[in-house]
């Protein structure tokens, strides 16, 4: 079992930054995939950034060249540098676990935190 926790959110000017965390605890286990969604009132939930175990990642166009995930493997954590924050990347910021290592098998079943609110004042 992998519970998430997030923090870091909260309330920031146009053009200003966010760093959120996500840590992940449970025991036996080895992450492969961490990420970060997002989902805007009245919105569907939206790939934000992910991140294997190699280091490999992927960011929304919306985001690329202003937000930057990074994780730390021992730790268990990732984060998400959020920075040149418009009013439009307003939105609850979910953490996530989709694929991992456990006991001889590879899961990909996924995990979520309960969800941290960004909002950008204009």
């Amino acid at each position: 079992q992998v519970q998430l926790v997030e923090s870091g959110g909260g309330l920031v000017q146009a053009g200003g930054s966010l760093r959120l965390s996500c840590a992940a605890s449970g025991s036996g286990f080895s992450i492969l995939l961490m990420g970060w969604y997002r989902q805007a009132p009245g919105k569907q939930r939206e790939l934000v950034a992910t991140i294997t175990s190699a280091d490999n990642t992927n960011y929304a166009d919306s985001v690329k060249g202003r937000f930057t995930i990074s994780r730390d493997g021992v730790k268990n954590t990732v984060y998400l540098q959020m920075n040149s924050l418009k009013p439009e990347d307003t939105a609850v910021y979910y953490c996530n676990v989709g694929r991992f290592y456990s006991g001889g098998y590879y899961y990909s079943k996924d995990y979520w935190g309960q969800g941290t609110q960004v909002t950008v004042s204009s």
